[in-house]
């Protein structure tokens, strides 16, 4: 499943925010096929490192390899186009618009809006509309949004916005999938099925994903290796029950109650 191909490299990322440092010399690297976990306690990091490899805080220092190419620097909408999509801590859906109207915003980085495309749209744009919205249905079944499709998306509860949030970021085809949080606010079953989703977006549709999540089972339970920031900084990588046991880790992160446990 997992290959030695390095879809994302980190290499000594540093960002700053005025005095400030938010990251310092971190090296990260996602295998291809790979469910990679980012973890840390509040303020570690996590978002700024999502934030830096998706153009919206550029490292001050250091480089970011995206399928070996150099993308430090690169604004969001270009990262995007090389097939990065993400999700966010907080829901960023747009309320007065209905599930499947959502998910199709999803699909902007594939349309090619025009003048002249519009003038002649029953020629040049009626045919990907088309294409779009049968692409989005099938991200509506695979996430098993069916009965709640034309609902807007501020009626529904918690759960079920994150994953049409997650439908969003799948109906970009992407190759490479950041998660903020997917699960935060979730209770257990709500968490199984994202879970569940997570995998079956990674083996059936070859995604590799890299997530964000403060739930440890989760993280335990789906991920191939996880890496821990605390104070900006790396302090321990590797596979998930091997760094869940790392004294730093515990002391750091789990806290002491989990020591003793």
């Amino acid at each position: 499943m997992v290959s030695n191909e390095h879809v994302l490299e980190c290499r000594n990322v540093e960002r700053r925010f005025g005095g400030l440092v938010a990251v310092s010399g971190v090296d990260l690297q996602v295998d291809r096929g790979e469910i990679f976990g980012l973890i840390g306690p509040n303020g570690s990091g996590k978002t700024t490192m999502t934030n830096a490899i998706t153009g919206f805080y550029p490292p001050q220092k250091g480089r970011i390899l995206l399928n070996g190419e150099d993308i430090t620097g690169f604004a969001p909408h270009r990262v995007a186009r090389r097939g990065v999509a993400r999700t966010f801590q907080n829901l960023a859906l747009f309320n007065g618009m209905t599930v499947l109207e959502n998910i199709l915003l999803g699909r902007h980085v594939h349309m090619h809006p025009g003048v002249w495309r519009t003038f002649l749209y029953p020629w040049l744009a009626l045919p990907e509309e088309v294409a779009n919205r049968a692409l989005v249905e099938d991200i509506i079944d695979f996430m098993q949004l069916q009965s709640v499709r034309h609902t807007p998306v501020e009626s529904l509860p918690l759960g079920l916005k994150k994953r049409v949030e997650l439908a969003r970021a799948l109906a970009a085809e992407p190759s490479f999938l950041i998660l903020d949080e997917p699960m935060a606010g979730m209770n257990q079953e709500e968490k199984e099925y994202m879970a569940r989703f997570i995998l079956d977006a990674r083996d059936e549709q070859g995604v590799t994903v890299l997530i964000i999540e403060h739930h440890m089972d989760i993280i335990t339970g789906i991920c191939d290796r996880i890496l821990v920031l605390s104070y900006g900084e790396v302090i321990s990588s590797g596979a998930p029950r091997e760094v869940m046991s790392d004294p730093r880790v515990v002391q750091a992160y789990l806290g002491g109650a989990h020591a003793a446990a």
